[in-house]
């Protein structure tokens, strides 16, 4: 998957399906999730990174989106600068020696961005749903 910004990481769909997944086993928090949360965790940095990458495509493109009236103003300059930061600082993060304990933190982190703008459930249904069709023509 091509994409415009060196920001946006290139993920496949099944790795875009694979991080959706674990964030919403995180944010289901019983018995069947955590069983499964589990199977997840075998893979520790590697599940980091994938959850590190995830976070930057969502806090990019599907979180702190400027309204293409405002993409000039100074609130679009500072929501843009915020994201660089988050990003910057979820991969930094994901990217450390942590492993599966990195990967839950910032699955919550996640979770907490996406309660304030819909339902987990349904962003992440969305997300998926964008994976197929390629997500480098969101970058344009």
């Amino acid at each position: 998957m091509e994409t415009t910004s060196p920001k946006v990481p290139a993920l496949t769909p099944e790795q875009i399906w694979r991080a959706a997944d674990y964030v919403e086993l995180v944010w289901q928090d019983d018995e069947k999730a955590w069983a499964r949360l589990e199977e997840f965790h075998r893979d520790g940095k590697e599940l980091a990174r994938l959850v590190g990458e995830f976070g930057a495509l969502l806090l990019d493109r599907y979180l702190t989106v400027v309204p293409a009236g405002h993409v000039d103003c100074e609130s679009g300059y500072v929501m843009d600068k915020l994201v660089a930061v988050a990003v910057r600082y979820l991969k930094r993060w994901c990217y450390s020696d942590g492993g599966a304990q990195c990967a839950y933190t910032s699955a919550g982190f996640l979770i907490e961005c996406m309660q304030e703008v819909d339902q987990v459930s349904q962003f992440l249904s969305d997300v998926r749903g964008d994976a197929p069709r390629g997500l480098a023509a969101m970058a344009s």
